[in-house]
């Protein structure tokens, strides 16, 4: 007996036209398997589900390699009582346990940092909370006074309030960051050494780059409280990397008596 899903009560004939559904989906495979392979990749009939009134689409399963939960859909109609049943779609879709792809993601959301290459161009979005228009007022009294110059000469666009907090978030909690492995075991922080250049600004007082080409982060952005083992203020004591005993005995030589004359 063919199950039927729906709340109305569709057609007698439509239900029973299994053998219809089942031919078309063979017809379908058959053009792209072919008529050999084709009847073995129908399998199974699971389910008939009511579209409307006169409207019936049976599931049947594929058993075709590579197709494990998916289902071979076939619409058959009848839009009068003794009019002939029509086979309106025959399509392969995923069932619920299916291997589908993964679903499809914009390419400007699948970008990530350190992603962009030569010649790459990669345009900031409509409404970037990160950034306002150059001749807004930011909240930072230093920026401020520079976007006053470079009204209608320089820069149209400059970081929002939002903008800086993400960039000092994004800096801190990353490699250069005052919980990292190398800032644990620096002797010295970022903040006390004559190497550090301080960013303008209210980064100032948390941020600034790394001018010691020796340093693992020169030429980055760096905490003030991240520190490396290049800190201006180390000092070396000059020693033999080899212990030395005071009085060493060479106790591998035999010692044998003289004969006397």
């Amino acid at each position: 007996m063919t199950a039927v899903s729906a709340e109305s009560t569709p057609p007698a004939r439509l239900v029973h036209a299994v053998e219809l559904a089942r031919a078309a989906a063979v017809e379908d495979a058959a053009a792209d398997l072919g008529r050999a392979s084709a009847e073995s990749a129908v399998g199974e009939h699971l389910d008939a589900v009511v579209e409307d009134p006169g409207t019936l689409t049976h599931f049947f399963a594929a058993t075709q390699g590579g197709y494990r939960g998916w289902r071979w859909s076939v619409t058959v109609a009848a839009p009068e009582d003794d009019g002939p049943i029509t086979v309106c779609e025959v399509v392969l879709l995923p069932g619920a346990d299916a291997v589908t792809a993964p679903a499809w993601v914009p390419w400007q959301e699948r970008v990530r940092p350190g992603d962009l290459g030569v010649g790459d161009l990669l345009p900031a979005p409509d409404g970037d909370e990160r950034l306002v228009p150059g001749y807004v007022a930011v909240d930072d009294a230093d920026l401020d006074v520079h976007i006053a110059v470079e009204v209608g000469l320089g820069r149209t666009k400059v970081l929002s309030r939002a903008g800086r907090d993400s960039a000092a978030d994004r800096w801190f909690d990353g490699p250069h960051g005052p919980g990292t492995d190398m800032a644990k075991a620096a002797p010295g922080s970022c903040g006390t050494c004559g190497f550090f250049l301080s960013l303008a600004g209210s980064m100032r007082g948390a941020f600034g780059v790394c001018g010691n080409e020796y340093s693992p982060a020169d030429g980055a952005v760096v905490a003030v409280g991240f520190g490396c083992g290049a800190h201006s203020d180390v000092v070396v004591e000059a020693s033999s990397p080899v212990v030395v005993a005071e009085l060493v005995y060479d106790d591998g030589v035999d010692l044998e008596p003289v004969p006397g004359p």
